[in-house]
């Protein structure tokens, strides 16, 4: 039987909240040229001390869970020079397009990195991955109703070694819980789909074109 706490709010009405606290100093002390730069601001909270923070400025991502009638998932396995493994991973990519839409970058990554296309999309999950580090925000969106892409992309890179991987949702999920799959967009992406899918149905999913603050503003 459960307790009263009644210091604890449970139910509906659970959100983040936006909060800006002023900031009285910022440089740019690191610039790499290519997708990040790190800056330093100095930080008044209120009512207190002020101190510094480095924050990794990124461009946001977008991920994309791919699922086929038969509820498998489409999955590429890319390899990961800074934690050393060739992950299993959703289809995903920046937002290093000037301009462009949320839901036309996933399409575009889906087409890069496996030649599928799909008819039918919805919003997953939006996230911050690492919110006392970097500013990158996340898009998760689920896309289903697939086929195949008129034309391939030529990979580069990397990805010119990536596979692609059919996987039941079900074996998604319980990998991820043994601790075999640790890709956090995948983690995210599946336990999002595997929700869904079990409650309250994808039809109740947000529409592709959903308002994102935290990359709007």
């Amino acid at each position: 039987m459960m307790k009263d706490y009644p210091e604890l709010r449970f139910g509906a009405g659970l959100a983040d909240r936006p909060e800006h606290w002023p900031v009285s100093a910022s440089e740019v002390v690191h610039q790499t040229g290519r997708v990040i730069s790190v800056r330093r601001d100095t930080i008044e909270p209120p009512g207190g001390t002020s101190f510094v923070r480095d924050v990794v400025v990124h461009p946001g991502a977008v991920g994309v869970v791919a699922l086929d009638e038969n509820n498998r998932m489409l999955l590429v396995r890319q390899y990961r020079h800074p934690v050393g493994h060739k992950l299993l991973e959703a289809p995903a990519g920046l937002l290093d397009v000037q301009g462009e839409q949320y839901r036309l970058g996933a399409e575009r990554e889906l087409w890069e990195e496996t030649a599928t296309k799909a008819a039918d999309w919805r919003v997953l999950v939006d996230a911050f991955t690492s919110p006392g580090l970097t500013n990158e925000a996340v898009r998760i969106f689920l896309a289903r109703d697939l086929s195949p892409a008129d034309e391939t992309f030529e990979r580069e890179a990397e990805e010119a070694d990536m596979e692609t991987v059919w996987a039941p949702l079900i074996d998604v999920v319980g990998a991820v819980l043994a601790g075999q799959l640790q890709n956090p967009i995948l983690i995210m992406g599946a336990l999002a789909t595997w929700t869904a899918l079990n409650g309250p149905g994808f039809e109740t999913l947000r529409p592709a074109d959903s308002p994102w603050p935290a990359k709007d503003r």
